[in-house]
Parts: C-alpha cells; sequence; structure tokens
C-alpha cells in the first residue's frame, strides 16, 4: 500500500531591499546545475528531510547547504504540498517554509545550483518549474508582503 510522509521541504527566501521599496520582497530563485537532476530549471531551496530530523531542522540545514543564508526571521507558510514519487511508489508530503534574510544578502551556491538571482515575486514565480512553487510563492507573497506575518505572526513565525 501507498504511504505518505513528511519526505521534502521547500524554503521561500525573501529579502527586502530598499532599490526594491514598494515593490514588495525580492525572491531567491536557484538554476539547477548541469549533470543534476532537472538541469537548467529554477526552483526555490529544498530537500529531503533525514530519518529523524523534524522538517523546521531539514529547512534551515537546506537554506544553509544550498544558499550559506542564516534567515533573520524564519516562518512557517501554513501550507503542505504533495508529490508522488512514482519510483518509491511514496507521497511525499513537503511543508512549506519562509525565510526571511538582511537586504544585503549574497548567497554562496552548494553544488546542486550553477546560479541564483533575487527577483521580483512575479518573475521568480514565472521561472519556477514546478506548479507547487508558484502557488506556495502567491501564500507567501500575500501573508508577508510587509515583511512580517501581519495579524498571523505569532501563529507562523518559528525563529
Amino acid at each position: 500500500m501507498t504511504d505518505a510522509r513528511v519526505e521534502i521541504v521547500d524554503v521561500y527566501v525573501l529579502r527586502f531591499a530598499p532599490a526594491a521599496a514598494g515593490r514588495g520582497p525580492e525572491v531567491l530563485a536557484l538554476r539547477r546545475a548541469p549533470g543534476l537532476r532537472s538541469p537548467g530549471t529554477w526552483e526555490t531551496v529544498h530537500g529531503h528531510v533525514n530519518a529523524g530530523e523534524a522538517p523546521v531542522a531539514a529547512a534551515l540545514r537546506e537554506l544553509k547547504e544550498e544558499t550559506g543564508l542564516v534567515p533573520e526571521r524564519f516562518y512557517n507558510l501554513s501550507r503542505v504540498e504533495t508529490f508522488y514519487l512514482h519510483r518509491r511508489d511514496l507521497v511525499a508530503l513537503i511543508p512549506a517554509f519562509c525565510a526571511m534574510v538582511p537586504a544585503g544578502a549574497g548567497v554562496a551556491l552548494s553544488e546542486e545550483h550553477d546560479r541564483s538571482e533575487w527577483l521580483h515575486a512575479d518573475e521568480a514565480s514565472r521561472r519556477f518549474t514546478w506548479p507547487r512553487e508558484k502557488r506556495a510563492l502567491a501564500d507567501a507573497i500575500a501573508l508577508f508582503v510587509s515583511g512580517d506575518g501581519g495579524g498571523a505572526e505569532d501563529v507562523l513565525r518559528i525563529l
């Protein structure tokens, strides 16, 4: 019988740069490196949850591993996506998180990606390959357009 469990996490990385004032946050987009799965496609930070690891810990680890970034604030995006891993007959549950980083934050890429760009949300959404990333990014922008969780800050904020 097919199993369903938390296997993957997604992290949407936002920064509020002074040059983008009034346009909303900039969104980090990463391009997959050649020779790996889905080369040349654009995505957000994501990765697998290790055995015994909590999804929040996995999300923070993946953020650091893939970008070198440490968030100033970190949020539960209040969204769980699914992806059917047919080779394993497993429905992967994918909790989504949002990381707020400083305006001047630079990215140190891992070997998984060969390029990163800070983009306006509309452009990031157009570049993202996976429809789940487009949907979750829309939620992130709606929830965090002002730089915090607004009335839901106390519920969504992790760090």
